[in-house]
């Protein structure tokens, strides 16, 4: 009986959320010690081409080991294409790109970084995506940048995020989108030469059996629909909501999606960063806290290092992972892709191990101790949380 239920809501979910295609095997990668091995392996097998997309590449140990990768396989004959974004790869400018091009690597920077202090809402518009695509056979999605996965505010432990290696019917339409934007980044850098033409095809074969949909946003057709995405699971739980987020500032639909579902009864865990690598966000979120903890949602700070995750299950049947923010400027303007799973053992896989990373490196935050918080704590919160909104403001993003 319980797989008879289990598959039952399973196709109710396909019928009732977008495109899903069956076909799929999809690993979770947590952290970067699972994610740069499947990652380098990948590239190091390729034969036709690589698309690399990402918000950081990082002239560190972790992003000279890509690199080396990168220009192997372009010396073997393989068309390796790479797009970083212009602000998160500011560095990458100066330290890699060079080195890449002589070795026959086409690179490409999305929307370069020239007016430091503007909060121009064109300027917020960031290439915030991290995807792989290689040989049009094997993909990688997720919120894990090219970067060393320490953080020296947090030594000893790494960044605490995920990524999922996908296979089969899926590659299609990430394949289809990562070249899109390779194209559309080359017309508009007038670098009309580097367009190219995909060495893969399109096709995929089915490689599996799990069902999924790639999730985009961007500034064109697809504004909103990692956000909907969200919003329609959301609002289909009927057990447990678990989400665990890095940036979790979110507007006002969210919210009462949120409160709403806690109203109906379920069970929501929101796993948030105690390790801020963006303080002010961090206080601008505190500042959401009470509502929360007032509405029966339960709350944790992970603090046994930067949480850099953005990650959802719900009722273990659907989960996300990718490299949505639930916040204004990932929701609003940064071009993001997450990867969504229609999968109960998939997602009790990743459930469990957000429950782990709760257990072993997260405080929960309670009514009462929050209650109890000094006044300056509370009012720094609040004072974070209208600033927040107010440079949301400036730059032209509703945040609610």
């Amino acid at each position: 009986m319980r797989v008879k239920a289990i598959t039952a809501r399973l196709r109710a979910w396909a019928r009732a959320s977008g495109e899903w295609l069956q076909g799929n095997t999809i690993t979770l990668l947590e952290n970067g010690e699972a994610f740069f091995p499947a990652l380098l392996e990948a590239i190091d097998g390729a034969q036709q081409e690589i698309l690399l997309q990402t918000y950081i590449f990082a002239a560190d140990a972790t992003g000279r080991r890509v690199a080396d990768a990168l220009m192997r396989a372009a010396a073997r004959g393989v068309a390796v294409r790479v797009l970083v974004d212009g602000f998160g790869g500011a560095d990458f400018v100066h330290e890699l790109m060079n080195e890449l091009n002589a070795a026959g690597v086409e690179t490409l920077i999305f929307r370069r970084e020239r007016l430091l202090l503007s909060l121009h809402r064109q300027r917020l518009r960031r290439l915030h995506r991290k995807v792989t695509v290689i040989d049009g056979r094997i993909a990688f999605v997720g919120g894990i940048n090219i970067i060393d996965d320490f953080d020296v505010r947090a030594p000893g432990h790494p960044r605490y995020d995920y990524a999922v290696r996908i296979e089969g019917r899926l590659l299609k339409p990430i394949l289809a989108s990562s070249w899109h934007l390779w194209r559309q980044v080359a017309w508009t850098s007038l670098r009309l030469r580097m367009r190219g033409q995909s060495r893969a095809g399109g096709r995929s074969k089915a490689v599996g059996k799990m069902r999924a949909t790639f999730l985009i946003r961007d500034n064109l057709r697809h504004r909103a629909n990692i956000e909907n995405a969200y919003l329609d699971a959301i609002d289909r739980a009927h057990e447990e909501i678990v989400l665990a987020n890095a940036y979790f500032f979110p507007g006002r639909r969210f919210r009462h999606a949120l409160l709403a579902a806690a109203a109906r009864g379920v069970k929501i865990t929101l796993l948030l960063q105690g390790v801020a690598d963006h303080p002010m966000m961090q206080y601008a979120t505190r500042a959401l806290y009470p509502v929360f903890l007032e509405n029966g949602i339960r709350l944790f700070e992970y603090q046994r290092s930067i949480l850099h995750a953005k990650v959802a299950v719900i009722d273990r049947h659907w989960a996300t992972v990718g490299s949505s923010n639930i916040d204004p400027l990932s929701l609003m303007l940064a071009r993001e892709a997450n990867v969504a799973v229609l999968d109960h053992e998939f997602a009790t896989t990743l459930a469990d191990s957000i429950e782990a990373a709760i257990r072993d490196g997260a405080v929960e935050l309670r009514r009462e101790d929050w209650a109890r918080q000094p006044i300056i704590r509370r009012l720094s919160c609040w004072l974070a949380y209208h600033a927040v909104r107010l440079a949301a403001g400036v730059a032209g993003i509703k945040s609610d």
